[in-house]
């Protein structure tokens, strides 16, 4: 309140600014820090990270999709192309038996293999049938709610063996500004999954139409006086976008076949640890 002259907080995510440099300069994208308060003690979960987020003009939730994996794709490419020494290097010192083949045959394989897509009720109806078989899970899979790393990692792990792009969530479990779809219960909402740490990439396509985005606010308690400005871009010209985020370090850990997201950061903090 003394800084600003009123509440201002961390963020968690450049996404809603980025919003406004797409409506003016067609697709951007953002890189910065971004913050959780999540008390998580794992090891895939800080509570500072970098995060990269493309934001889209003119674009749907499939081009969305098809940009998540091409970027991904790109990513891991670069790195055997530039860096086959230093991979090989990391694969004697981190590669275990549990993770499959090789450090180098994993990302030649991501690469070179177009990623799974499965609806969300497709993905909770083989959770719930996995269960049924015998499937431990520590939370019950069920429609409705988000999947847990546990569960993102059996799609990935077990039942396709390789990245999963899991899309048109319910709209309880997702934020406001996802688009909402034709059937008024799910959103054009996706996310990347990986093998060993679940969720890579978030993304969706906005809600352009003021009237349905107004409702969702409206259902969610939000304050609109606090939303002003976004949703002016609604108000004042819009057009379909869709965009989404990339957890940097989430992408290093992947990439190098290290455990612990600590180790792929310069300067880790988490729940109860800010010593740097």
């Amino acid at each position: 309140d003394d800084f600003f002259g009123k509440e201002a907080f961390l963020t968690v995510s450049g996404q809603l600014n980025g919003e406004f440099y797409a409506c003016a300069l067609s697709s951007i994208y953002t890189f910065g820090p971004t913050f959780r308060a999540e008390a998580s003690h794992t090891t895939r979960h800080l509570a500072e990270f970098w995060m990269i987020e493309p934001e889209i003009a003119f674009a749907t939730l499939q081009q969305d999709m098809d940009l998540a994996e091409a970027y991904l794709k790109y990513c891991f490419g670069h790195v055997l192309e530039h860096c086959e020494g230093d991979l090989a290097f990391l694969s004697k010192m981190y590669d275990k038996p549990e993770m499959g083949p090789p450090l180098l045959e994993r990302l030649r394989t991501i690469v070179q293999t177009p990623f799974t897509r499965v609806s969300y009720t497709d993905a909770v109806a083989i959770l719930q049938k996995a269960k049924a078989a015998g499937t431990k899970f520590e939370y019950e899979p069920t429609w409705g709610e988000e999947l847990q790393t546990e569960h993102e990692r059996f799609l990935c792990e077990h039942t396709y063996k390789g990245p999963v792009i899991v899309h048109d969530y319910p709209k309880g479990c997702k934020a406001f500004y996802m688009r909402l779809n034709d059937d008024d219960k799910t959103v054009a909402a996706m996310d990347v999954l990986f093998p060993k740490v679940g969720e890579m990439v978030g993304g969706s396509q906005r809600e352009e139409r003021l009237d349905v985005l107004l409702r969702r606010m409206e259902e969610q308690g939000l304050d609109q006086e606090a939303y002003k400005a976004y949703l002016d871009t609604r108000r004042c010209g819009t057009q379909k976008h869709a965009g989404f985020g990339v957890g940097f370090e989430r992408l290093v850990l992947y990439a190098t076949s290290m455990d612990n997201i600590r180790d792929v950061i310069p300067f880790p903090r988490w729940h109860g640890s800010a010593a740097f």
